[in-house]
């Protein structure tokens, strides 16, 4: 019977994978739940009831009983003629003729599902390539760890909560938060059957896209690629798209999917790369190249803004030093319908796009897949987009110094900090502030406020009221109409506010040498030979940023303060030496040596001398959410409810 070659075959199926296990040492039959998890933990799991399970998802049985009738792909591997391959055939008939449509009984432990009762209906469902079940399903918790895999889990069922929707699977923390952000979701919204529909189908044709272009061959899961599309082309883009369409996009932005394999995929440029000497032609000749058009891109008038205004001065020193070799011109981004000042800058004939603000990443991670002969570079920090390059500078060394400063001039000890957004780069300045503080007075408190949550005034007064009148503001100086009460290192009294030092950003100096780096190609050579998303991070030692002092700052803390500013200059101090202590007691480091800027950038504590805390999201502002969305720490955006 044709019946008869079908069980034939699964049965070579099963023994094929049965030789190959044995071969590498490995079990080769299904995995059991009981042999790794405790039965009397199965025994408080939760029902969540009859649901649609992927049939891949599938992958032992809960006990031991019938495991030896099946190889580890649940072929099976008893012989023909059985009263077992009699019941298997008429499974599969039924199959054929009618659907398995009776639930099958599983238990369900970290996304995976293990067999109590159908374990034959799976292996047929398995054998038919069958995408999913419906199975009554209880679910077994881990206990609670600092394991990624478990954590990561812990993410998935609060995704899963509200969805319904059990087949996405990430491999990184946090991106089922931004899978919801991106659709315009809130943590907590609960899913109608319609949209559980549209985002199964556009899952299945973006995935069908995907092992048409290549997906089999590489690492990266179905979901990571579909939230990496998400990223450069928007959700509703995912839905509207036919697979033709899809394909052809996949294709441009296929080593934006390609990075996530990468176990790093961000390379921290601490430094600008040395510039590379003129060929003999170039030498005897004085070649010059042509004219390199660039755009910057503001999200507002330099008239409006202190951080517009300081890239602004900085695009003219940058013009005025490098004279007829650049041409550069700027666009303002109002985020509205049409073409975006991106692509108009690149009509324009620009080939290298500043864009100023981390806001404006979205566009510009789009615009430099669409657009790969024109570089664009984002104003932020530790971004992982392999076509988008970014740049930041280290301002938390200015930060320490400032700290310093400030530790050795307070009386009471109670030191106030007032920060913009917590996002990447950010909790390194206050953290670097706070050790500053710390290392000149060992008492030294640094009490913090978020002018995205306050607002920058606000904040101020708020630490004032408090009787702390040193007070670290923002990094920039804002114009008359802004919501700024001071900024730099000042001492706020209740009559005047006295300006004790500045931090300085030398986006002139940036400019001009990324700049220089494109005419000798040092800039290509870097993205060229390397397969990660490049970040720019310089510090003092390139003279990107600075530090200024008041006249009145009396000459001993001038000369404190620069002992620590030639330490860091010259690359024989650092800000983080460990060990030191965050405020929940956790140790960083175990012996002396300094953290690495990853580690910085990735700061997601504050240290033991900071009175304060990390806002979560609902909490910010309309703009630091905006700004958090795109470069924001993971606890930032947390709702309120799950930082109780």
């Amino acid at each position: 019977m044709q019946q008869e070659l079908y069980y034939k075959e699964a049965l070579k199926r099963g023994q094929k994978e049965y030789r190959a296990r044995i071969a590498k040492d490995e079990d080769p039959y299904l995995p059991v739940m009981d042999t790794f998890v405790p039965p009397e933990k199965s025994v408080k799991g939760v029902r969540l009831g009859v649901i649609q399970i992927p049939v891949n998802h599938i992958l032992g049985t809960k006990t031991a009983g019938r495991t030896n009738a099946f190889a580890a792909n649940f072929m099976p591997l008893l012989e023909e003629g059985t009263e077992f391959a009699d019941k298997w055939e008429a499974l599969y008939r039924s199959h054929l003729s009618e659907g398995i449509r009776d639930p099958i009984k599983v238990y369900e432990y970290m996304n995976r599902f293990y067999v109590e009762e159908g374990n034959k209906r799976v292996s047929v469902l398995k054998y038919c390539d069958a995408y999913s079940v419906p199975a009554d399903v209880i679910r077994v918790m881990p206990d609670p760890s600092d394991d990624e895999k478990v954590q990561l889990y812990y993410e998935f069922v609060e995704f899963n909560r509200v969805t319904k929707i059990n087949f996405i699977e990430f491999s990184r923390r946090g991106s089922y938060r931004e899978l919801l952000r991106a659709m315009g979701k809130s943590f907590d919204e609960w899913w109608s059957v319609d949209e559980q529909r549209r985002f199964s189908g556009a899952y299945y044709y973006f995935s069908q896209a995907y092992r048409q272009s290549g997906g089999d061959k590489v690492k990266t899961t179905v979901s990571d690629a579909m939230l990496s599309y998400i990223r450069v082309y928007g959700y509703s883009d995912l839905l509207n798209a036919g697979e033709a369409e899809l394909r052809m996009k996949l294709k441009k932005m296929w080593e934006e999917i390609a990075l996530q394999e990468e176990e790093e995929v961000i390379e921290l440029k601490p430094a600008p790369a040395k510039a590379k000497k003129p060929s003999m032609l170039e030498r005897l000749f004085d070649l010059k190249p042509d004219t390199l058009r660039v755009a910057f891109i503001y999200d507002a008038m330099p008239k409006k803004s202190g951080w517009v205004n300081d890239h602004e001065m900085g695009r003219r020193h940058a013009q005025t030093v490098l004279g007829d070799r650049v041409d550069t011109s700027i666009y303002i981004e109002k985020y509205q319908e049409g073409p975006s000042a991106i692509e108009k800058a690149i009509a324009d004939g620009n080939k290298l796009i500043f864009t100023t603000s981390p806001r404006m990443l979205k566009q510009s991670l789009r615009a430099a897949v669409e657009y790969p002969d024109v570089v664009i570079m984002n104003c932020s920090l530790n971004i992982s987009h392999r076509y988008l390059r970014s740049y930041y500078p280290r301002m938390y060394e200015v930060k320490f110094i400032l700290g310093v400063l400030a530790g050795s001039l307070t009386q009471s000890g109670r030191l106030g900090y007032v920060c913009d957004y917590p996002i990447y780069g950010q909790i390194a300045g206050i953290n670097a502030f706070a050790l500053g503080a710390q290392m000149a007075n060992p008492r030294a408190k640094v009490f913090l406020e978020w002018s995205s949550v306050k607002g920058a005034k606000e904040a101020a007064l708020s630490l004032n009221r408090q009787h702390i009148h040193i007070i670290s503001s923002q990094d920039t100086a804002r114009f008359a109409e802004d919501d700024r009460h001071s900024f730099g290192l000042s001492h706020i009294g209740r009559e005047q506010t006295e300006l004790l030092a500045v931090p300085v950003w030398k986006w002139g100096v940036y400019y001009e040498r990324i700049l220089r780096g494109m005419f000798d190609e040092t800039i290509k050579d870097e993205y060229d030979n390397s397969s990660r998303a490049l970040n720019y991070y310089w510090g003092l030692s390139a003279g990107v940023v600075d530090i200024e002092y008041a006249p009145g700052l009396p000459l001993p803390s001038r000369r404190y303060a620069d002992f620590f500013r030639e330490s860091l200059v010259h690359g024989v101090g650092t800000p983080f030496l460990t060990p030191f202590y965050t405020q929940s007691g956790e140790i960083i480091g175990s012996l002396q040596h300094a953290l690495t800027f990853e580690q910085i950038i990735r700061m997601d504590y504050l240290v033991e001398n900071v009175i304060g805390s990390i806002p979560t999201y609902d909490e910010l502002t309309p703009t630091g959410r905006s700004t958090v969305d795109m470069v924001g720490i993971p606890q930032a955006r947390m709702p309120k409810k799950e930082e109780a």
